[in-house]
C-alpha cells in the first residue's frame, strides 16, 4: 500500500534568494514549510576543484549531471545558475547592491518603489552581514577601477560595494603567501554556523573553501532549518497540480550514486515557486502547456526577460600585473545607471574576477598528499603557478546595463524530437545593441585611459551572442493577467495559493547586480502572505 503524501503548510521550490526568504520568514511565523531543491546540499570539501568533480548540472539528465552550475545554451544566449541549497548565492559573485528610486519609476505595480522596499533591502542587509572591502584590502583590479573613472571624468561616481563576505582586519597582500588558507580566521556567525575570514584568494564563483561568504546557507536557511523547515535536496519538481484548497507538487528525488531518479509528491496549502528565472518560468511554461494542470495562468507568461546587460571585456596591460585571480570577484563599481554612460546609457561598470583553475587543482592534490618531500615539491610548483598566472596582465572588465528586457521564453518542439518539448528562448540582439555597445565604449574608453588594450569578444563582436548570470523576468508583475504573471506581491493570477518569489518576476532589467532585490521583494512578498489566514491543510 502506498503511503499518503506528507503535509505542509507551504512547499518552496527552489532555495536561491527567493526561495530561501520565504522559507526562513515563514518557519519563523512558524508554518510547517518543506524545500525542494534539485541541486545539492554543498560544502567547502565537496566543492568541485578537480576535472571528475560534478561541475554541471542539466535539467534534461540530472541523474547523470548534477553539479554545480546549470548552463543553458540558447541559440544567441547562454545563461548560467546555480544548483545546490543556497542557489544562486552559491556562484554569484557577492554583490548585495541596492537599485536606485528611478529603477522603480516605470514598469512596475503601483506600490512598488524605493521607500516600500527599504525596509526590506536593510534586512536583507543586516541578514547577509554585508559590507565593502577594507580599503587596505582592495585588489589591484580594484585600483585599476579606481584609476580609470578619474581619468574618464567619472572620479565621482567610483565607490566600493556592499559585498556579503566577511572580511578580518588583519589581513594584509605583503604577508608571505596571503593567499593561503590558514591565513582565515574561523567564528561563529550570528545564526550559529562556522565561518571563516576572507582571504582574497579569487574563489568565489567555485565556492570559498574558507566559507569566508555570506552564502544563504549560513544565514535565511540556517534560520529556516533551526525552526523546523526541512530541506530536501536533489529533488526536482515536475509538476503542480491545484486540489480543494491545496495543491500537488510532484516531484523526482535524483540518487547520483545510483543515476536514479525516483517519483514522489507531498501536499500543501500554498506553494511558492522560486526556481529562478529560468526554472520558475519554464515550470510553470510546462504546468500550462505540456501537463495542462495550469490553463488559467496568463497569455504573458515567458515574455518579458532580460539579459540585465551583463558583458565582459577582457584587457590586457603590458608590463602590469592586475592578477584577476586575487582578490574578491567584483569589489568596486563606477556607477553610470543615471544615463551618463556613452550614448546616454544606464551602465554599472565592475572590476572581474577570475579563479585560478590550476592552482585550485594543485591545492587540492596537496591536501590528499603526506607531509614530506613530495608535499614540500608539490607547494613550491603551486608557488610557481600562483606567481606564473598566465593571465595576470589582464583585466576583465565587466558590468550591467539596462536592456529592453524584449526577450521570450517558450516550449517548443523540434524536428528530431517532435514528441519532447523543449525550452527556447526567442530573442533578438538587435534591441540590445545600443546598451552593449555603450558598454564595450565604456570598457574601451577605461583601458586606453588605464594603458591596456581592449578585445571585445568574437562571441558578441562577430556572432551577436552574449552570457548572462543574471536573467530576469518571465513570470513578470503585473496589474493583471493581461499584462503579467503575478500581482505586486508574487500572487499569480488565476491560481489561489500560487506564488512566484524569485528573479523571475522582475519586470524590467534593473542594469546592476539583482540578488539584494530580488530578496527584498521576496521579504515583502512573504510579509504579506503572512497577514493572509493560514488555512488548515484540506488538500487530498
Amino acid at each position: 500500500m502506498t503511503a499518503p503524501a506528507p503535509r505542509y503548510d507551504v512547499i518552496v521550490i527552489g532555495s536561491g534568494f527567493g526561495g530561501a526568504v520565504a522559507a526562513c520568514r515563514l518557519a519563523l511565523a512558524g508554518r510547517r514549510v518543506l524545500v525542494l531543491e534539485r541541486g545539492r546540499a554543498w560544502s567547502p570539501d565537496t566543492y568541485p576543484r578537480d576535472d571528475h568533480d560534478p561541475w554541471l548540472w542539466s535539467q534534461k539528465r540530472p541523474t547523470r549531471f548534477n553539479g554545480w552550475a546549470d548552463i543553458r545554451a540558447f541559440d544567441d544566449v547562454w545563461v548560467i545558475a546555480g544548483a545546490g541549497v543556497g542557489g544562486g548565492s552559491l556562484i554569484y559573485a557577492n554583490v548585495s547592491v541596492e537599485a536606485p528610486a528611478g529603477t522603480f519609476a516605470q514598469g512596475w505595480p503601483p506600490g512598488i518603489t524605493r521607500d516600500s522596499l527599504q525596509q526590506h533591502y536593510d534586512t536583507v542587509g543586516q541578514m547577509l552581514d554585508v559590507a565593502p572591502v577594507p580599503e587596505d584590502q582592495l585588489s589591484e583590479r580594484a585600483r585599476l577601477v579606481r584609476e580609470g573613472a578619474q581619468a574618464c571624468g567619472w572620479g565621482d561616481r567610483f565607490r566600493t560595494l556592499p559585498l556579503a563576505v566577511s572580511f578580518s582586519p588583519n589581513w594584509r597582500a605583503d604577508r608571505p603567501d596571503p593567499y593561503s588558507d590558514r591565513h582565515s580566521e574561523r567564528f561563529l556567525n550570528r545564526h550559529g554556523r562556522w565561518q571563516g575570514t576572507c582571504v582574497h584568494c579569487g574563489n568565489c564563483d567555485l565556492g570559498c573553501q574558507v566559507s569566508a561568504r555570506n552564502t544563504l546557507d549560513l544565514n535565511y536557511l540556517a534560520v529556516a532549518t533551526d525552526h523546523g523547515a526541512e530541506i530536501r535536496p536533489l529533488h526536482l519538481v515536475e509538476r503542480l497540480e491545484p486540489l480543494p484548497g491545496g495543491w500537488r507538487v510532484r516531484y523526482h528525488r535524483i540518487d547520483p550514486a545510483r543515476r536514479h531518479r525516483e517519483p514522489g509528491e507531498a501536499l500543501a496549502t500554498r506553494v511558492i515557486v522560486a526556481a529562478g528565472s529560468i526554472g520558475s518560468t519554464e515550470l510553470l511554461l510546462r504546468c500550462r502547456d505540456e501537463h495542462r494542470t495550469l490553463p488559467a495562468l496568463s497569455p504573458r507568461l515567458g515574455h518579458g526577460w532580460a539579459h540585465n546587460g551583463d558583458f565582459v571585456t577582457p584587457a590586457f596591460y603590458h608590463g602590469r600585473r592586475v592578477s584577476p585571480s586575487h582578490g574578491v570577484t567584483i569589489s568596486a563599481v563606477i556607477d553610470l545607471l543615471d544615463g551618463a554612460g556613452p550614448n546616454g546609457q544606464a551602465l554599472f561598470v565592475e572590476d572581474g574576477g577570475i579563479p585560478n583553475l590550476a592552482r585550485n587543482y594543485l591545492a587540492r592534490r596537496l591536501k590528499r598528499l603526506p607531509r614530506g618531500k613530495l608535499r614540500a615539491l608539490w607547494r613550491e610548483v603551486g608557488g610557481l603557478i600562483d606567481d606564473g598566472d598566465p593571465l595576470e596582465n589582464m583585466m576583465p572588465w565587466f558590468g550591467q546595463g539596462v536592456d529592453p528586457a524584449d526577450g521570450q521564453l517558450r516550449l517548443r518542439r523540434t524536428w528530431y524530437a517532435p514528441w519532447r518539448r523543449t525550452l527556447d528562448l526567442e530573442w533578438s540582439s538587435r534591441g540590445s545593441e545600443a546598451v552593449i555597445g555603450a558598454m564595450v565604449e565604456a570598457h574601451r574608453r577605461l583601458s586606453a585611459a588605464t594603458g591596456g588594450e581592449p578585445w571585445v569578444p568574437p562571441t558578441w563582436r562577430l556572432l551577436r551572442n552574449l552570457i548572462t548570470p543574471h536573467p530576469l523576468g518571465g513570470c513578470n508583475m503585473g496589474t493583471s493577467s493581461a499584462n503579467g504573471v503575478v500581482d505586486a506581491a508574487g500572487r499569480v493570477f488565476g491560481h489561489a495559493g500560487l506564488y512566484v518569489m524569485d528573479g523571475a518576476i522582475v519586470p524590467r532589467a534593473l542594469g546592476l547586480n539583482p540578488s539584494r532585490t530580488i530578496a527584498a521583494l521576496a521579504e515583502r512578498s512573504v510579509a504579506l502572505l503572512l497577514e493572509e489566514p493560514a488555512d488548515t491543510v484540506r488538500v487530498g
